[in-house]
This record gives C-alpha cells, sequence and structure tokens, in this order.
C-alpha cells in the first residue's frame, strides 16, 4: 500500500486516466473527488462488497454466466444491483 500526505486542493494520479483529489478535510471527514473515465467503474468499498455479495448470491443460486446467454452477465448484475440501489432510495456511487 502506498501511503500518501495531501493537503486541500491536493490530487494524486492513478495511471494517466484517474485522479483523486482532496476537496476538503474537515476534522475526521476527507471529501475526495475521482475523475475517472466513464468505462471504470468507481464505487464506494461498501457498494462494490455488497454488489459483489449480491452476484455470488445469484451464481450460487444456479444463475450462471453461461445461462444469461452472454459474456458480459457479471456487469449485467452489477448494473442491476446499482439500479435496484437507486430504486432504494439510497444514492448510487460512481
Amino acid at each position: 500500500m502506498l501511503v500518501l500526505t495531501r493537503k486541500s486542493n491536493q490530487s494524486i494520479m492513478i495511471g494517466d486516466e484517474i485522479e483523486v483529489s482532496v476537496l476538503s478535510v474537515m476534522g475526521e471527514k476527507v471529501r475526495i473527488g475521482i475523475q475517472a473515465p466513464q468505462h471504470i467503474p468507481v464505487f464506494r468499498k461498501e457498494i462494490y462488497l455488497e454488489i459483489h455479495r449480491e452476484t455470488s448470491t445469484a451464481e450460487n443460486d444456479g444463475h450462471t454466466s453461461e445461462e444469461a446467454g452472454a459474456q458480459d452477465a457479471p456487469q449485467a448484475a452489477i448494473d442491476e444491483s446499482i439500479r435496484e440501489l437507486g430504486e432504494g432510495g439510497q444514492p448510487k456511487s460512481r
């Protein structure tokens, strides 16, 4: 793990396409901004884990990628999970 110290209005780059900026620091809370290409999914970790837990549960219940008939079935499951979270009144993370 790389550990860096940054102040407000400073950034780090991940590769050539992802910029993580410190927007503000208020007590123990740090607001960050992430600028990434649209094709790179960005989620809060708890949402990411929930999506993967739901995907694993669906696969264990007999819904496999082959049954879905498409190679992008995991992405379709993630997209569906995101839609469900949005409909439940919780904000979507991107």
